[in-house]
């Protein structure tokens, strides 16, 4: 039994290496009007989407997308600009001369960071 747990103990931090590995580092910012967006007009994709900045937005083809983000730190004086977590959101727009990475919307990056801060760094990946 104890080598199960060992086993599972050890397969876990191994997923959350590999998870690290794999994330990129940028920025986020955060917007409030979500419609309409440039991947689905007027329909509603709920709370937690992003608009992908110039530099993922490849055409159109980073729709539908989903990410994982996690914030890392702030990027200016504001304390605890970070709430711990992760949250996934789907890409639903873009965010054309954008002032980060990602443009979460408020409720997604409320969930990570502190509103305050209004830009954040991140890692993110996609699922």
């Amino acid at each position: 039994m104890a080598a199960k747990v060992a086993f599972l103990l050890a397969a876990a931090m191994f997923m959350g290496l590999v998870s690290v590995l794999h994330a990129i580092e940028g920025t986020a910012t955060f917007y409030t009007t979500y419609t309409p967006s440039a991947c689905y007009g007027n329909q509603n994709n709920g709370k937690m989407i992003a608009a992908a900045s110039d530099e993922l937005w490849a055409g159109g083809k980073i729709c539908g997308k989903i990410f994982t983000v996690r914030c890392v730190r702030g990027t200016n004086a504001v304390p605890n600009p970070c709430h711990g977590g992760t949250i996934t959101v789907k890409i639903v727009d873009h965010c054309p001369g954008c002032n980060g990475t990602l443009d979460l919307s408020k409720e997604a990056f409320a969930a990570i960071g502190n509103p305050v801060a209004g830009k954040i760094v991140i890692d993110y990946h996609q699922v």
